[in-house]
């Protein structure tokens, strides 16, 4: 198993080096790469062996097995995206809120292999899906890893959608900064605060960073403010590139119609928790799909 890296952006300034955030402890690559410690638990379980997996418990493995860095064999299940070995160690008894060294858990582990089935898993035997640990959000992994289901059920299940981390910002904006269109949609429909990205730096400066001018288009639909500044004092028109679509895209707006500024008040005042119930009020099919954006 490879180390899953994060690429954090420090908002204007992104970082040169790897975040090591599993496999070793953070920061430290010249452990990220020893294994040494692993069994045969791990391993399979990892490779989506699951008769040796069944093998391995019969023979007296314990299913909650740690790593020094107390890696478990359920995060190596997570990570290869395995849902039959996942739910064969859950019902074995293994944790599903175990956290590693790094702050690693099981759903972080399903966020970043994309496996919905897995995410679903831990979802119905974890305890919580908030994590204390800045670097290893599952729902900002899932929105940056364009992960559409994972982070699907991660909103249904009550998780934070405009949770503003330290460098990271809220899952929009990495999902910006990642050019993830199809998660970024799924952000944006789901209520998320359109200006709320990383400090100063707003989901629109990191899209036009991305060079995604799909991206710009629909945060610009969604209200974005396309004269804010920065902690630099720039708009993201001053960070697009000269003659780019998403320059184009910047500049052929016009100031918001009365219409999209009556839908972004009446969003709004239903509040993230109600959006869904716009469909169920008293107006015509057309103002309830306006109000949606469908």
């Amino acid at each position: 198993m490879a180390a899953v890296q994060t690429d954090i952006s420090l908002c204007s300034q992104p970082w040169q080096r790897p975040f090591h955030i599993y496999g070793g402890l953070a920061c430290n690559s010249l452990m990220a790469d020893s294994w040494s410690d692993r069994t045969p638990l791990h391993e399979a379980a990892y490779q989506g062996r699951l008769l040796h997996l069944r093998t391995l418990v019969a023979q007296g493995f314990h299913v909650d097995t740690l790593t020094m860095d107390k890696v478990s064999p359920l995060h190596e299940a997570c990570l290869g995206g395995h849902y039959a070995c996942a739910k064969f160690l859950l019902d074995s008894g293994a944790d599903a809120d175990a956290v590693s060294t790094d702050g690693a858990t099981p759903l972080f582990n399903s966020c970043s292999s994309g496996s919905a089935a897995c995410v679903m898993l831990i979802l119905q035997h974890s305890a919580s899906i908030h994590t204390t640990y800045h670097l290893t959000s599952p729902i900002h992994e899932a929105a940056k890893k364009n992960h559409r289901e994972c982070l699907e059920l991660l909103l249904s299940y009550g998780a934070h959608i405009d949770l503003e981390l330290p460098v990271i910002g809220t899952p929009l904006y990495s999902a910006c900064l990642a050019q993830a269109r199809a998660c970024v949609e799924v952000l944006l429909h789901s209520g998320a605060d359109v200006q709320t990205g990383c400090e100063q730096d707003s989901p629109l400066h990191a899209a036009v960073r991305g060079g995604e001018a799909s991206v710009v288009d629909l945060l610009l639909d969604f209200g974005a403010n396309r004269c804010c500044r920065n902690a630099e004092g720039k708009t993201p028109l001053d960070l697009s590139t000269p003659n780019s679509a998403v320059r184009t895209a910047l500049q052929r707006r016009g100031p918001c119609s009365l219409s999209q500024l009556c839908r972004f008040c009446i969003r709004r005042s239903l509040g993230k928790s109600r959006l869904h119930r716009a469909s169920s009020l008293f107006l015509p099919h057309t103002m309830k799909n306006f109000l949606l954006y469908q």
